[in-house]
């Protein structure tokens, strides 16, 4: 028989993931949901957002193409790498102003730019692809749940139409299964009749999607309440919550990045809000289980 999750070493996690995993039965086949958020739950999220990355990449193009683009007060931090600029500006609106870079794009033309953007960049400290930047224990429960009947979604606080298009090679999770954060559209009338959607440079209502906005945009867009949940950072603490309150055996699991050498060792954070207690001191309070990286798994990513 193959072993039960291979790469999570014994202990106090492992035997509470486990004795989860046997009390499946007990809940409803219809109510067996999974959320796990993307960045720092499902892959790698340093040295900054993958996203982020992808961004900058299609900045640097754009101002390529027209130099007037870095006068953008947004745009010439990012290009300057100022940190002080950045962090008085704050992530929510550098994130929108970088959202504009692709107003008027398809959806289509949209896909093919994080293809390309995917099949051609490797992460900034490792020289590997990002897929291999997905953490293998979190892969095992993914493929766990599913094998005890579990529907498996990606809850992020990046772009739904940027995870979308990786999201099936990478996690076996549809398009329509993604719930992220979400630019809104507009229909364009072409002269020979048709339509087509193109994107603005706004976010549909409740902007980005961490926090409390988690749990309203998963009962909104997916219309199923999650038994299982699991996060990383102060983003995901709603969401976590939101399954633990299941009436009946739940799951909420938190990642704690605490492993310099194999990975990186930092404090999960909110994004875009600031929070009065850690997210681990979250944990502990909650009773949420806490997988550390150092000490829970024998291996972090999948192409070790």
């Amino acid at each position: 028989m193959t072993e039960l999750l291979p790469s999570w070493r014994n202990g106090a996690t492992r035997s509470a993931i486990v004795s989860f995993l046997d009390r499946v039965h007990e809940i409803p086949p219809s109510e067996r949901v999974a959320v796990f958020d993307n960045d720092g739950t499902m892959w790698c999220e340093k040295p900054q957002y993958t996203q982020l990355e992808f961004m900058l990449a299609e900045l640097a193009s754009a101002v390529g193409a027209d130099d007037s683009l870095g006068a953008k007060p947004e745009f010439r931090a990012l290009l300057d790498r100022d940190q002080e600029a950045l962090a008085e500006m704050g992530l929510e609106r550098v994130i929108f102003a970088l959202v504009d870079l692709h107003t008027g794009l398809t959806p289509e033309a949209f896909d093919d730019r994080v293809t390309g953007f995917f099949e051609n960049a490797r992460h900034p400290d490792r020289g590997v692809a990002y897929r291999a930047q997905r953490y293998q224990p979190m892969l095992e429960l993914m493929d766990e749940l599913r094998a005890r009947g579990f529907d498996f979604y990606i809850v992020t606080g990046g772009g739904s139409e940027f995870v979308r298009v990786i999201a099936e090679e990478f996690y076996g999770v549809k398009p329509e299964g993604v719930v992220g954060s979400q630019v809104a559209y507009e229909i364009d009338r072409l002269d020979d009749g048709s339509l087509r959607l193109v994107r603005t440079g706004d976010v549909v209502t409740g902007g980005v999607n961490e926090g409390a906005t988690k749990p309203t945009n998963i009962q909104r867009i997916l219309g199923r309440r999650p038994v299982v949940a699991g996060g990383n950072s102060a983003g995901d603490a709603e969401m976590l919550q939101y399954a633990q309150s299941y009436e009946g055996p739940s799951l909420a699991l938190l990642v704690d990045h605490d492993d310099a050498e194999r990975e990186y060792a930092y404090e999960s954070k909110a994004g875009t809000f600031e929070t009065d207690e850690s997210i681990l001191e979250t944990a502990d309070r909650l009773g949420w289980v806490v997988a550390s990286i150092k000490n829970d798994w024998s291996t972090v990513f999948a192409d070790s």
